[in-house]
């Protein structure tokens, strides 16, 4: 039987605590963008969406041990059979309208994206939003399951700057030389944050372009 959560501190510190970007309306969970497998790889090509890193610097570098402890400790949680359940505590016990996976790093394994599935079929009244560059992960669940849950939109991310995410029901891409393809986000004329927009929670939008930053 999993461990039963009994208050929202403890879940808390058994996941490792949640993010909390200023950008985003909402709290989020990340893991060091070191341990992104597609990224990591990315990030050494000039031109990719990952080249220069937001995620690999500034408030996210190794300076500040505050966060490099925080995703050690979530990535340790992550591996816990009760992982899950203090994910879904946390989530419906706040009441959480939105949630973010991964402000900074990705999916880890397939079972990773059907734990993340698990934790939005049993959370129906939050709203998910996961960006992944993971595409064989999301195929094979899309090959063995379908569609995903309703309230988790899964956006697979582009490669390069100024192209094409693939054939996917919901993507995002990144412009800079050339026109946004589809929704631009409207973040760069808001101080660089969503406001009252949730354009990326939206599965009637199939892709969001995000300005190069």
């Amino acid at each position: 039987m999993n461990k039963q959560f009994k208050t929202i501190k403890e879940a808390l510190e058994f996941v490792g605590g949640l993010s909390s970007p200023s950008k985003m309306p909402c709290f989020s969970y990340g893991i060091s963008a070191k341990l992104c497998d597609t990224g990591s790889q990315l990030a050494k090509v000039e031109g990719s969406v990952c080249f220069d890193c937001y995620a690999l610097k500034g408030f996210y570098g190794d300076w500040n041990t505050n966060i490099s402890n925080a995703h050690a400790k979530r990535l340790e949680a992550m591996q816990s059979p009760d992982w899950v359940s203090a994910m879904v505590f946390l989530i419906n016990r706040k009441g959480m309208d939105y949630f973010r996976w991964h402000d900074s790093g990705d999916l880890q394994s397939f079972q990773h994206l059907l734990n993340l599935v698990t934790i939005a079929e049993q959370c129906p009244a939050t709203s998910f939003w996961l960006p992944t560059r993971e595409k064989k992960y999301v195929n094979q669940y899309q090959k063995a399951f379908g569609d995903f849950p309703s309230n988790l939109v899964v956006r697979v991310s582009a490669t390069m700057v100024d192209d094409h995410a693939g054939d996917y029901p919901n993507t995002s891409t990144v412009h800079q030389d050339k026109a946004p393809i589809g929704l631009a986000c409207n973040a760069p004329k808001q101080d660089g944050k969503c406001l009252d927009c949730r354009a990326c929670w939206d599965k009637s939008i199939k892709n969001i372009s995000y300005a190069k930053h």
